[in-house]
């Protein structure tokens, strides 16, 4: 089924990928049989016909930054892939969903097998629905699970995919009762319904969830709730969607405040708690579980884009490299139906500067994740990412 939107979202236009950046070009995935269609028909030796569809020409400056950091880290792929020829083509958007429709149907008619980008949620769902009928596949930047499906996959990663990691390795630690803690918007709503999940496919009980305003009063004034959730269920987590940048602190701190101890439930969070320095100093944040990246890997990716282009990459970047990098080790299987869809969901996954990942025959993917914690104000490392999947969909 494809992936569409019956009427506008505009809060999930703006909903970004979350910070992960992955290096691909040394992966040899197995390539499963399926339908394909003749735009994506693959002809050994021939250049791969890629479309990049980036937010360039809008009117917001870090739009243009992130087109520029996009297209970088794709041209730097390219180079990277060895025997595969990339013919890539880009695409402005200006992240705008008419933009990125009419972009999508452009590149289907110049031959473009397979589409990269776009960005925003909105527009990344209406190049899918532009590019279908044709039967191309879009992997587009977003991490947003309710445009994912059909020919739509995300190439971000996932709150679903964060709340697993978490879960299981704190059901595997004593930690099986959850109070849910989150922002009374979209962003807060999809990841309760993550972690939700999550607790609930794992053998945990959920033993409350609690809503808050995305405000210094609205957060504070929950808190006191959460905490008596806490003390009356016997719950031994918090697990908050709030970001490191935004309500994350005033929770923390309101929590610690209300007599919530690590000792009588662990607070676990969504998002990268390390993304912003000042936060590791936090005394409500020390002994929580939040999940990483494989930070190495990342730094090397860093490195390169900064040594080519001589400016650190934005954080999404990534994501462009991760993109070029899978189809073109794809292509080099050599097989016709290397971009159909059952190879582009093939369980081996691939290896990237953020640990392995792999996409989902419903459009979201898997990382591999690390499970951290702060001591001392400092970053810990508690479990390593995997570096392998187990069987299909484990």
């Amino acid at each position: 089924m494809i992936a569409r939107l019956t009427q506008p979202r505009k809060a999930a236009a703006r909903l970004l990928a979350l910070f992960s950046i992955l290096w691909l070009a040394a992966c040899q995935p197995i390539v499963a049989t399926g339908p394909v269609s003749d735009a994506q028909r693959v002809t050994p030796g021939a250049p791969v016909k890629v479309a990049l569809l980036v937010p360039a020409g809008s009117s917001q400056q870090s739009d243009q930054l992130l087109a520029s950091n996009l297209e970088n880290a794709a041209r730097l792929a390219i180079a990277d892939l060895g025997n595969v020829e990339i013919d890539m083509k880009v695409y402005p958007t200006a992240g705008d969903p008419t933009r990125a429709a009419q972009a999508a149907g452009t590149a289907v008619a110049e031959g473009a097998q397979i589409i990269l980008g776009p960005l925003y949620a909105e527009a990344a769902n209406a190049a899918g629905v532009a590019a279908a009928e044709a039967g191309v596949n879009v992997l587009a930047f977003s991490n947003n699970p309710t445009i994912a499906g059909g020919n739509v996959f995300i190439l971000g990663p996932t709150f679903s995919n964060t709340a697993t990691r978490l879960v299981q390795y704190g059901r595997a630690n004593g930690i099986d009762r959850y109070v849910v803690a989150y922002g009374n918007d979209l962003q807060g709503a999809i990841g309760r319904d993550a972690i939700v999940n999550a607790v609930n496919s794992s053998g945990g009980a959920v033993a409350g969830t609690q809503a808050y305003e995305l405000s210094q009063a609205g957060v504070q004034s929950a808190a006191p709730r959460v905490a008596e959730t806490v003390r009356g269920t016997g719950a031994t987590g918090v697990f908050t969607t709030a970001g490191v940048n935004a309500d994350l602190p005033i929770l923390a701190t309101a929590l610690k405040e209300a007599g919530i101890t690590p000792q009588q439930a662990r607070m676990m969070g969504l998002t990268r708690w390390d993304a912003a320095p000042q936060a590791l100093a936090l005394p409500g944040l020390q002994n929580g579980l939040f999940a990483v990246p494989d930070t190495a890997r990342t730094r090397a990716f860093e490195q390169r884009y900064s040594a080519t282009y001589g400016a650190q990459p934005h954080p999404l970047a990534g994501l462009a490299y991760d993109g070029i990098a899978a189809i073109g080790a794809l292509a080099a299987t050599g097989r016709a139906d290397a971009l159909a869809r059952n190879a582009l969901v093939q369980s081996q996954g691939f290896k990237g500067t953020s640990g392995i990942f792999r996409l989902l025959s419903n459009g979201t993917n898997q990382r591999g994740l690390a499970v951290a914690t702060i001591r001392n104000n400092q970053v810990v490392i508690l479990d390593a990412a995997p570096t392998g999947f187990g069987r299909a969909g484990s």
